[in-house]
């Protein structure tokens, strides 16, 4: 960040001495910003642009009008020895691919794909964990300029049919099973099902992992990884324009058939450069690590460390087996220098009472990233205490829909307990009252006042674009609203409080769900924790509050009243939950959001088949006890 300021100085007369400066050029002259971005990481154009922004409305911005490139093109940059990736799975050693052998692995696939037909605008679906077969298998699509799409294997075949066969692939990448947990998950009947539901796959390529030959008589015509590999050759990457779609990420779909959010090739390239060297400070020798699956968009931010030359770290596996040492013990095998994860996580580490610092060699840590829901102050504190005083703790929030943090964390400004330290460069974030005025210093709806170019480019089978317009402009026309509560404190740091469509509304008090569950889980007998306020405008509802124990608590009385003091003394007396139930697990989407909303429709009266899709969540069983819970 310090030098990309000072190269602005010295060769385009911007000279900010304070980041909150730089941001408020960068959200105002949107021209002037992007284009510095593509020359400062010097992106390479088949075609030059005509215009940096030719259209600045929302949603419909045109960015870099006339411009060619390709995103793989980038990420294969560097050919050296230099570890270009490295790897460990349950039951996988640690391996490294270097930068030069990647380029050649890519290369073969590349020239496969083309031999069974996949040209640009192609659709390459991968049905595959965190392992560098996906990875390659990106990549070899997207120099191809065909389009590609990724669910995680622990998806359910419903899932994934809902996903995929809305941009009917021409290939699928398959696993034959997957490990996690110290158990075995076959999954080659699955992949049959997936060929029969979608009849417009040409090929199916199924990548050994469970078993070292697997038996694919059961399937379709499908070619194992290595029947599928090309004859070696040079790489051309195929020119698109700036906007042609790259990947294709899906919604939780929750609710109904998830929103198929197409990126562009263009737009996501010039957004991750901005995000992984400046934000998040990664060069050429750092090795860079985000604990994700290949459903969650931090599995598309984490394969960019490459457009950077970074070492890019995987890791496919649970991340409490054997125990809750598993990441920290991948970290140092690695020597890894940025740590990304989730606040459960963290949390749950500090639940476990594990000590990363005094038990590995962390030596060379000077990252850790956080993102999925908000840190809380206690979080911040346990990794100052027990990881390192000396490295840059980055709460992150954003979202699939733009593929990035549009708050964040900045290595140029100090780190304030419970917060995000800014607004990301480019990233018009503003807090809106209820009369859709800004407001500072209160908590507000989160909305993006200005077009960013990884805004989705549209939605797939959304000719009109009305469902695109539905999901984000329907409340402020011209204004994106990301649906989280925020307040942009004083210092222009950020704090992010939950969904704003489950705020917990008692008496005229109104908080965000994270400062509750701070609260709750804070207590030694509770795990994890969901609210729900089922009142609505106008209509006092009841507060129920469900809680994962610890093993050996006992919601008994005292818990009980052990609670109520808790959430009585330290936020209002308003928020003493009117039941209690003991729950095995939060119910969560299949990327790990806690499914507050749903919930509350189905506990006030909507039937759960229409608040919620089972097969969409982490734990579809859950939902029996929710509606039985509601027609109680």
């Amino acid at each position: 960040m310090g030098r990309y300021m000072t190269w602005l100085a010295e060769t385009k007369g911007r000279d900010f001495k304070r980041y909150g400066d730089l941001w408020k050029w960068s959200v105002t002259d949107l021209e002037g910003f992007w284009s510095s971005i593509a020359e400062y990481f010097e992106v390479i154009w088949h075609q030059p642009y005509e215009r940096v922004l030719a259209d600045d409305s929302m949603p419909g911005a045109k960015w870099f009008t006339g411009a060619e490139l390709n995103y793989a093109e980038h990420a294969l940059r560097r050919r050296d020895d230099h570890p270009a990736v490295m790897f460990r799975s349950e039951h996988r050693e640690l391996a490294t691919i270097t930068y030069s052998q990647l380029y050649d692995q890519v290369a073969s696939v590349a020239a496969g794909l083309k031999s069974l037909g996949v040209g640009k605008g192609d659709r390459v679906v991968a049905y595959t964990p965190n392992i560098p077969e996906t990875l390659i298998a990106f990549l070899a699509t997207a120099s191809l300029g065909a389009v590609w799409s990724s669910c995680s294997p622990d998806f359910g075949t419903r899932s994934v049919i809902d996903r995929f066969a809305q941009v009917e692939p021409k290939v699928l990448f398959a696993v034959d099973g997957y490990r996690y947990g110290g158990k075995e998950h076959d999954k080659l009947e699955a992949v049959r099902t997936l060929q029969e539901e979608m009849p417009m796959l040409e090929a199916t390529i199924v990548v050994p992992y469970l078993e070292d030959e697997p038996d694919l008589r059961s399937l379709d015509g499908a070619l194992s990884w290595n029947q599928a590999l090309g004859e070696p050759e040079e790489l051309s990457f195929t020119p698109v324009a700036f906007d042609h779609p790259l990947w294709v990420l899906f919604s939780s779909g929750t609710t109904g058939l998830p929103k198929a959010i197409v990126h562009g090739h263009g737009g996501i390239l010039i957004e991750h450069l901005k995000k992984i060297a400046l934000h998040t400070d990664l060069g050429e020798d750092d090795r860079f690590f985000w604990f994700t699956t290949t459903g969650w968009m931090m599995w598309n931010l984490l394969i960019a460390g490459l457009l950077r030359g970074t070492t890019v770290l995987l890791y496919d596996g649970s991340p409490g087996y054997p125990d809750m040492n598993a990441l920290w013990s991948f970290a140092e095998a690695t020597k890894m220098t940025y740590f990304g994860t989730s606040a459960p996580y963290v949390q749950a580490c500090m639940k476990a009472e594990i000590e990363p610092a005094r038990d590995f060699d962390l030596g060379a840590l000077r990252g850790l990233g956080s993102t999925g829901a908000p840190l809380p102050p206690e979080g911040f504190q346990w990794v100052y205490e027990h990881i390192s005083e000396r490295l840059l703790l980055g709460s992150v929030s954003g979202g699939t829909d733009v593929c990035t943090a549009f708050v964040g964390s900045c290595p140029l400004l100090p780190v304030h307990a419970g917060e995000l330290q800014c607004r990301a460069l480019g990233a018009k974030v503003e807090a809106f009252d209820e009369d859709g005025h800004p407001v500072s210093g209160e908590v507000g709806e989160l909305v993006i006042t200005a077009p960013m170019p990884s805004m989705p480019v549209f939605f797939w089978n959304d000719p009109s674009g009305e469902r695109y317009r539905d999901s984000y402009f329907a409340m402020y026309p011209g204004v994106w609203r990301h649906g989280d509560w925020i307040k942009i404190t004083e210092r222009d740091s950020c704090v992010i409080y939950g969904r704003s469509d489950s705020t917990l509304n008692r008496g005229g008090v109104r908080i965000g769900t994270s400062e509750f569950y701070r609260v709750v889980e804070d207590l030694d007998e509770i795990l994890e924790s969901l609210v729900v306020d089922t009142g609505s405008l106008g209509k006092k509802g009841r507060l129920l509050l469900f809680v994962v124990l610890r093993d050996g608590a006992q919601l008994d009385g005292g818990l009980r009243q052990k609670i109520a003091r808790k959430l009585r003394s330290e936020l209002s007396p308003r928020h003493v939950p009117d039941e209690i139930h003991v729950i095995p697990e939060v119910p969560r989407t299949l990327n790990g959001k806690k499914l507050e909303v749903p919930v509350k429709k189905i506990l006030t009266g909507t039937p759960p088949e229409e608040a919620l899709k089972a097969d969409a969540t982490a734990a579809p069983e859950l939902v029996g006890y929710f509606a039985r819970l509601a027609i109680r």
